[in-house]
């Protein structure tokens, strides 16, 4: 009995494909979602019903920017007058006036202000010793807890007329500085005393972003030759450049608001011409002069100037390559 000497083709098992092989996982239904992270959700309900009471209720107060509005007749039977109010504030001078100080004064602040956590930030983050590292933070960390009220009177008997400043420049024979009546000084004095208040507050998150860092990355660039400002340069900064963006383009959302209290504080000091801002102009006009239609037309106004640029800002962000705010919709 012969045998085929041709060797048998070995018989491969095939694994039958199901139809969900390779398939996405099917989504949970919204309700089993919601109770699977209900915890979360419970964290996150008081900060969702503190922004929903105090910044999207207000919204609806807007109305009245297109309303006579007089508050003991009501928004709803109050007469409409379309776009009256707008009228009216475009065609005050005292309105332009807020306008073009409070630019100056956001301006200054971008300049000086904005950069000054950063540098702080990468100052303390190059000290060695804990223990010096975190007295530094807790002296830059307290006056942000101090009243602008407490901070004007502090820088008052300083620059202020019979304060120690000019009392010193007398004594050396040079003429007195009264820096706290001063217009042409004003942005410059306002911006200096926010940067003694919140310069230090503002570094904690340049803090967080910093210690985010992967250390072997500063190995490796050592390793490669890098010194301290190359490795600050090429590591450092483009590893906080995400935060840096950010919070840059919520600036700019707030361009237009440049504290209230703190500027209401020192206006008279130096003058409605060099010290009205739009906060000031809304409060001046509209709760004491009763003008609640021109106020609520101005507050419409720095909403949707502070939104386009939120938008137009993180727009810019998504083309130079940048997450910004929000990511873009992936196509």
């Amino acid at each position: 009995m012969t045998t085929s000497s041709q060797p048998r083709a070995a018989v491969t098992p095939r694994r039958v494909a199901t139809g969900t092989a390779g398939a996405a996982p099917r989504r949970l239904p919204l309700r089993k979602r919601i109770w699977r992270d209900r915890v979360m959700l419970l964290l996150t309900l008081p900060g969702l019903v503190y922004f929903l009471v105090f910044h999207y209720a207000p919204l609806i107060g807007y109305v009245v920017a297109f309303k006579d509005y007089q508050p003991y007749v009501g928004f709803i039977d109050s007469p409409w007058i379309g776009l009256a109010n707008f009228e009216l504030v475009f065609g005050d001078s005292r309105f332009w006036t807020s306008v073009i100080n409070t630019l100056k004064i956001t301006l200054t602040q971008l300049v000086l202000f904005f950069p000054a956590p950063i540098a702080l930030a990468l100052l303390l983050n190059s000290v060695i010793s804990d223990k010096v590292r975190r007295f530094v933070q807790s002296v830059v960390y307290l006056p942000h807890f101090i009243g602008w009220v407490i901070i004007v009177s502090i820088f008052q008997q300083i620059l202020g007329g019979a304060g120690v400043l000019p009392n010193l420049l007398e004594s050396v024979g040079l003429p007195r500085v009264d820096v706290m009546t001063n217009p042409d000084t004003f942005p410059l004095l306002v911006t200096l005393q926010v940067l003694w208040k919140d310069a230090g507050w503002g570094t904690i998150i340049f803090l967080a972003a910093l210690l985010s860092i992967n250390q072997e990355l500063y190995e490796a660039a050592a390793m490669d030759g890098a010194g301290r400002w190359r490795r600050l340069w090429h590591v450092t900064l483009p590893g906080i450049t995400p935060i840096i963006v950010l919070l840059l383009i919520l600036n700019l959302g707030s361009i237009l608001s440049v504290g209230f209290e703190q500027i209401l504080l020192q206006r008279d000091a130096v003058g409605a011409e060099s010290a009205e801002v739009l906060d000031t102009f809304v409060y001046f006009n509209g709760i004491q002069d009763g003008q609640w239609g021109p106020a609520a037309a101005v507050g419409l106004i720095k909403a949707i100037v502070g939104a386009a640029l939120v938008l137009g800002a993180n727009k810019v962000a998504h083309l130079l390559g940048h997450e910004g705010v929000y990511r873009g919709a992936a196509k």
